[in-house]
């Protein structure tokens, strides 16, 4: 079942809503990003650096947390990002490890 944040549970996670949050280059490089972050980093949606306006920004965070790709976790007035690594890969293994190029 969905959290209240839209956080799906892991039986949940969908290769197709996966793979659909993928396909867009720049929730891609989001993905990638957090790869290449230490495991469990948590990072501030406005770190990415992202070339689009806010609101744009927060749907394409909507789209990789409604997938189950990342966790948004509010920190004070910030809210954070954080990959969903173990989640992703029990359902999927192998799938992160094809996007780090």
């Amino acid at each position: 079942m969905t959290d209240a944040e839209g956080h799906p549970d892991v039986e949940e996670i969908d290769l197709v809503s996966v793979l659909t949050a993928l396909a867009d280059p720049l929730r891609l490089q989001v993905v990638r990003d957090l790869l290449a972050d230490e495991e469990g980093a948590e990072r501030h949606c406005t770190s990415f650096g992202l070339p689009v306006s806010k609101s744009t920004r927060s749907h394409h965070f909507k789209v990789l947390r409604e997938s189950g790709l990342i966790q948004q976790v509010d920190r004070g007035n910030s809210r954070m990002a954080q990959l969903r690594r173990a989640d992703i890969d029990s359902r999927f293994p192998g799938l992160l490890s094809a996007l780090i190029t």
